[in-house]
């Protein structure tokens, strides 16, 4: 996705900023409601929520283009991708400190920065594969025995990195010919669709308390409202600036978890946590810089 030709860098990097920051929010609130209630039964609500705002806001003026698609059979696997990527990072933050959980699931970009040679014809050069080692090995010292993380979490945490990395190469192909509008919206269709089958069998025989209600709410606006933040940043600045700022969900992460719920990390994966960040930081700027066609 190019910039705007009237792009406004800093414009663009205020809203990939505020975007990662309530990415890392909408995990803190999740995890929160996840540690109570089903899975299901509140990643439905956020997907439902999504769908109303996509009305709301969208219909007026896109009408049937909001979910007209030409590359369907794509569109639907990515959506569902990202339905089982939910599912499986519920069940993560369920059972493990918000920071640990983000770190591993940042094996996905480098997975997508390797897997984009031979299935998007991209050139990977020798560096960058120095740079997923680095990052492979950040999450492997998050992982270490001697951890304490819940071995079923973090399970559910690679899970996530896996189907992740299929959802954003899928973006990055679907890009090309779909509307950004109409692949948000297939997402929610089908999300809302899979979870409320899934969370039919417990649901609670009563409502949630009404502040539960509220954050649930909150949840959905939360998630939507970062994911058209995200959108638009690529409107006013290139990826090669705004990429980098995607690793700061892990810093963002990491200090939510001390701040409301006392995780706090010791040496050791805070160093693991580091490369990662640094590692990916690395990779995007030296991606955003190469030459094109190099």
């Amino acid at each position: 996705m190019s910039a705007h030709p009237q792009a406004r860098p800093l414009v663009g990097v205020v809203l990939m900023s505020v975007a990662v920051f309530l990415f890392a929010a909408s995990d803190s609130l999740g995890k929160d409601l996840f540690e109570r209630y089903p899975v299901p039964m509140v990643q439905g609500a956020r997907y439902f929520l999504t769908i109303v705002l996509m009305l709301v806001f969208f219909w007026p003026k896109h009408r049937k283009a909001l979910w007209q698609t030409r590359r369907t059979g794509l569109v639907i696997a990515r959506s569902l991708a990202l339905a089982i990527g939910s599912l499986s990072m519920g069940h993560a933050l369920q059972l493990m400190p918000i920071g640990e959980a983000v770190a591993i699931i940042y094996l996905s970009p480098f997975a997508v920065m390797l897997l984009s040679g031979p299935f998007l014809g991209e050139k990977v050069k020798p560096v960058s594969w120095v740079f997923a080692a680095v990052g492979f090995f950040g999450v492997l010292t998050v992982l270490r025995p001697g951890a304490g993380l819940d071995p079923l979490g973090v399970t559910f945490a690679l899970l996530n990195a896996a189907v992740s990395t299929f959802y954003l190469m899928s973006s990055r192909s679907l890009a090309r010919t779909e509307s950004t509008h109409a692949m948000l919206f297939w997402t929610a269709i089908i999300g809302t669709g899979i979870f409320w089958v899934l969370a039919l069998p417990n649901l609670p025989s009563e409502l949630p308390p009404t502040i539960d209600m509220i954050k649930i709410g909150a949840l959905g606006v939360l998630a939507t409202v970062a994911h058209f933040l995200f959108t638009a940043a690529f409107r006013e600045a290139p990826p090669s600036l705004l990429a980098p700022l995607n690793y700061t969900h892990v810093v963002w992460a990491a200090l939510m978890g001390i701040v409301v719920f006392g995780h706090l990390p010791d040496h050791w994966t805070i160093l693991g946590m580091a490369m990662i960040i640094c590692a990916g930081m690395a990779s995007a700027i030296y991606v955003g810089k190469r030459p094109s066609g190099s």
